[in-house]
């Protein structure tokens, strides 16, 4: 976000409006309903309404790992969905060729490379899973490959890695703000009326139409599409299903040519190391590091506030963590850090839904894997909208809901003593505690 490149917010709503269909959220699920919504029927009449500016929450603040994954990996897929997982890993695939393809139609300049995403081993006990996994990717027909110590280290060099499993073709690195911006010009070319620093205060249902309440003017719609994350939802429904986990990230100097020779990384892979509470990090164009995550911290009381996006403690052990794995780039400079905010639910991919008789339509859940399921979500939104049964609204993983948060003040409890237990079992070669091992049982199994 922070770039020359920043567009100029479009006008705020001033005054009443009706469209055929509302969108609201400027992040990556919204910005693809209006834009898809447009090519399935150019004579709709669509607005999208974002409260701050486009891109501005998880959709800019994230990695830019594009993955074609819509289950969060694998084995959470496999998990909960092991009759549908060969569906959800082609629908994946298929998504993530088809934002390859949306990028090059309307020419959106967010430096889109097709890497894949290296998964780095760090301690022994991390090694077999990690050879399973890859056997079980390879015979549901990705291209996964199996890295030993020398060979994941002739990728990238780390004395931190043991192994490593290549997902070649499952995952795209992308400038996550350029292409919310890219989006936003294309929604404008079809004909989308876009405004942004316009929240939505709350939803009338008359009956015959939705009326979205804005500072300023309502919108009165025919159809709404939701997509506003974790933030204070217009369905107090979604209250029940999502909680607010802040993750971090910092941003080194660009790196010169010998720096990055002592790395290696010539194929520019995303790269995700294997423990429970587990590091993020890429390239970037310019040859700067982003190393993300460790860290997902939940507030007790499920609050989201600006202070929250810079954590010093944080950002200390994240950095510690990155000149441990790379101690060749020992006094590298960090120039930026940030935090954002994730919609986590309890089966840690997104969930779907209507409401007001099928009028309204919702996606949320992604846990901090969205650039890519998003596309996805948008889909389900208009699928579900349309009131036609589909393959993607058929799944079982569309049809049902992850099971709830308890309230408060049990539900701070519950994910205090989670990210502790986390923590312990990163700390005891992966072995999980009784309270780990129930969360298995009940399906609610936390891996990240």
């Amino acid at each position: 976000m922070d770039s020359p490149d920043k567009p100029e917010p479009l006008p705020r709503l001033f005054g009443d409006t009706t469209a055929d269909l509302a969108v609201v959220g400027g992040g990556f699920s919204g910005l693809w309903a209006a834009l898809m919504a447009k090519e399935r029927d150019p004579s709709l009449d669509v607005v999208l309404l974002e409260g701050r500016r486009v891109g501005w929450a998880a959709s800019g603040r994230n990695g830019g790992f594009c993955a074609a994954s819509l289950t969060h990996g694998i084995g959470n897929g496999l998990s909960r969905w092991p009759r549908e997982i060969a569906t959800l890993v082609r629908l994946g695939a298929e998504n993530l060729d088809e934002i390859e393809r949306a990028v090059a139609k309307y020419s959106i300049d967010c430096g889109f490379e097709r890497t894949g995403e290296l998964h780095v081993a760090t301690e022994p006990w991390q090694l077999d899973e990690m050879a399973e996994e890859a056997g079980l990717a390879r015979e549901l027909g990705m291209d996964t490959r199996l890295l030993d110590a020398a060979e994941v280290r002739a990728e990238v060099d780390s004395p931190t890695y043991l192994g490593g499993q290549w997902d070649r073709d499952g995952c795209a690195m992308l400038d996550p703000a350029r292409l919310a911006w890219g989006l936003r010009e294309a929604c404008l070319s079809l004909g989308v009326r876009v405004h942004e620093r316009t929240p939505v205060r709350s939803l009338r249902d008359d009956g015959t139409a939705l009326e979205l309440v804005t500072p300023h003017g309502v919108v009165r719609a025919g159809k709404v599409a939701l997509g506003t994350g974790v933030f204070p939802p217009l369905l107090g429904r979604l209250r029940n299903f999502l909680v607010p986990v802040y993750d971090y990230a910092l941003m080194t100097e660009p790196l010169t040519a010998g720096q990055l020779a002592s790395v290696g990384w010539s194929n520019r892979q995303g790269i995700g190391d294997s423990g429970n509470q587990f590091h993020y990090y890429r390239l970037t164009e310019d040859d700067r590091v982003l190393w993300g995550g460790y860290d997902a911290v939940y507030f007790n009381g499920g609050k989201i506030r600006p202070e929250y996006d810079q954590r010093d403690e944080t950002f200390a052990t994240l950095a510690g963590h990155f000149y441990a794995t790379f101690p060749q780039l020992e006094g590298v400079r960090f120039t930026h850090r940030w935090g954002g905010v994730i919609d986590t639910c309890s089966r840690f991919s997104a969930f779907y839904g209507t409401a007001h008789k099928g009028r309204l339509a919702y996606a949320a859940g992604y846990t901090g894997l969205g650039v890519g399921a998003t596309r996805f979500g948008a889909n389900v939104m208009l699928d579900l909208l349309s009131g036609r049964p589909t393959e993607r609204t058929e799944l079982q993983m569309v049809r049902e809901k992850p099971v709830p948060f308890p309230p408060e003040p049990i539900r701070s409890g519950v994910i205090q003593l989670t990210r502790w237990s986390i923590a312990q079992a990163d700390a005891h070669q992966g072995r999980r505690n009784l309270w780990l091992r129930t969360l298995d049982r009940l399906g609610l199994g936390f891996d990240s």
